[in-house]
């Protein structure tokens, strides 16, 4: 009995090891050898790890361009640099336009004179024995109003002197609707003028740019009914551009 269970021990061994070898033999069949299935595994796992890594890396750096990408082209900075900066050219161009036009509208620059103006004569009560000349530009151009007025009281022959030092330092110039001003002493505020009399009538003449021609046609602005005083000490200042550089003479 002991040596039939010894023969059969042998038996099942061996089937084993045949069954083994034939499947080593299976496995190496194409030819490159007997190879460890377990390293093969590993390395089938890191060369696929490795490529997947790299792939991962690529696809990583791509989506950083196409994030940069994304960000400048939704920047709002770099929106609002462009936004400016077509901000500012439609700017420049807008106030280009208006230039233009004023330039076009405002057309030549010509003299102040009674066609193109109306002048208003006031009694002041301050300065005392004064008073103002008023002239609105009424054309549709500018206009220069050049030296002093040229006033002429009743049926004088002469008009009245200009005081110097009221020389202002630029020509006094008038926008469509804009006024110049000049101040006129009428007589002394202690009564030593000579000729005193009263006059109805005011005509007021303007100067061309030399200062010493009479240019276009004058005005003639209303007195007060009882009309104004004046002698000999009568003196006009030169044009101003504002009211309170007129009265102070």
């Amino acid at each position: 009995m002991s040596s039939i269970r010894n023969s059969r021990t042998r038996l099942l061994t061996g089937a084993a090891t045949a069954a083994l070898a034939a499947l080593s033999l299976t496995a190496c069949s194409d030819g490159t050898g007997v190879a460890d299935e377990g390293a093969s595994t590993k390395s089938s796992t890191a060369v696929s790890s490795s490529a997947n890594g790299t792939d991962s890396t690529e696809s990583a750096s791509g989506a950083s361009d196409r994030g940069t990408s994304a960000k400048d082209a939704s920047d709002p900075g770099t929106s609002a640099q462009g936004t400016s900066e077509r901000g500012s050219a439609s700017g420049d161009a807008k106030q280009a336009g208006v230039t233009s036009k004023a330039v076009s509208s405002a057309g030549k620059v010509v003299t102040c004179e009674g066609s193109n103006t109306k002048t208003v004569a006031a009694p002041l009560n301050r300065p005392i024995n004064h008073m103002l000349l008023t002239v609105t530009n009424t054309g549709k151009n500018t206009c220069y109003l050049y030296s002093y007025p040229a006033v002429r009281f009743g049926e004088a022959q002469a008009v009245p002197p200009v005081i110097e030092d009221s020389q202002p330092q630029a020509v006094v110039t008038l926008e469509p609707g804009e006024s110049g001003y000049a101040s006129v002493n009428l007589s002394s505020a202690d009564g030593s003028g000579a000729h005193g009399r009263t006059e109805k009538s005011l005509a007021v003449y303007f100067h061309g740019r030399s200062g010493n021609e009479s240019v276009g046609t004058g005005a003639f602005p209303s007195l007060p009914a009882g009309g104004v005083y004046i002698d000999d000490s009568l003196k006009v200042t030169y044009w101003q551009q504002r009211m309170e550089d007129a009265i102070i003479w």
